[in-house]
Order: C-alpha cells, then sequence, then structure tokens
C-alpha cells in the first residue's frame, strides 16, 4: 500500500491567473478500500475540481480457490461520499463497469472570492473588478472540468 503526489503548479503568462493541481494515488491492498478514505481526503484538500478514478486490479481468492476480481458491490465512486460532499460539488460519472473503472468528475458549485486572491481583499475591489474576477475564475474552472478550452463570447 502507498500514498504518491505528483504536483503541477501553473500560471497564465499574461492573465494573472495561477492553477495548482495535485494528482494523488492512493493504493492498497488486501480488505481496506481507499474509498473508505475518499470523504476525509476530499475535505482536507478543499479542492474546486475533483477528479477521481477508481479501479479494481488483480483478484483475491476464497477458501476454495475460486478468483473474486471485485469484492464489493460498486456502480458509482459517489456512492461513497457522504451528502454534504455531494451538495458541494456538480459531478458527473463516466464508468467502464466491465473493466472495474470508475471515474467521477466533481466542480465546485460556489466559491468565495477571498480564498483565490493575494495582497487583495474582494472589498477594496469595485464591483466591476470582482465580476471580471469571478468570471475568469469560473471559466478556468469549468475549462479544467471539461477538459477543454471555451472560447470567448
Amino acid at each position: 500500500s502507498h500514498i504518491c503526489v505528483h504536483t503541477y503548479p501553473e500560471s497564465h503568462p499574461e492573465g494573472g491567473l495561477c492553477t495548482f493541481r495535485a494528482d494523488i494515488e492512493v493504493s492498497t491492498c488486501g480488505v481496506i478500500s481507499p474509498l473508505k478514505a475518499l470523504n476525509y481526503l476530499i475535505h482536507q484538500l478543499e479542492s474546486d475540481i475533483v477528479t477521481i478514478d477508481y479501479r479494481v486490479r488483480g483478484f483475491t481468492r476464497d477458501i476454495n480457490g475460486m478468483k473474486h476480481f471485485i469484492d464489493h458491490e460498486i456502480n458509482s465512486i459517489q456512492n461513497f461520499m457522504s451528502d454534504d460532499i455531494k451538495s458541494l460539488y456538480d459531478m458527473v460519472d463516466v464508468n467502464v463497469y466491465q473493466e472495474n473503472i470508475f471515474h467521477t468528475k466533481m466542480l465546485l458549485k460556489e466559491f468565495d472570492l477571498k480564498h483565490y486572491m493575494f495582497h487583495t481583499r474582494p472589498e477594496e475591489l469595485t464591483a466591476e473588478e470582482r465580476k471580471v474576477i469571478t468570471d475568469l475564475l469560473w471559466k478556468e474552472m469549468r475549462e479544467i472540468y471539461y477538459g477543454r478550452n471555451i472560447p470567448a463570447v
């Protein structure tokens, strides 16, 4: 069993937006599923966008030697999330059941601008400046969530 973290800080050269991506891999063997730590990890990381991949690899054997390639019921990663987490995010599943691969994407429904600014407080900005920054943040978040550039209108 292990935990591995890969980090990807990134910034736009002209736009003033910075993003920080962390890929966290949690691997276990035996009877403890990483899904049991899911709520804790999501709460602790407080992410705007979460992409969760869960795959079951290998097999275990029962006392008669029969191989079991999945030893628990699952049809969605969302089934392992608390209601309070589910209420904070818009979510979509993309699963390949026959391969025991489960994928859930999550996008924060609302955010507070004060958590995204450095050296400035939102109340120091005009309403128009707050709107421009908020719109830029939403656009950036949606592009990351959907995995494609969204043209300016």
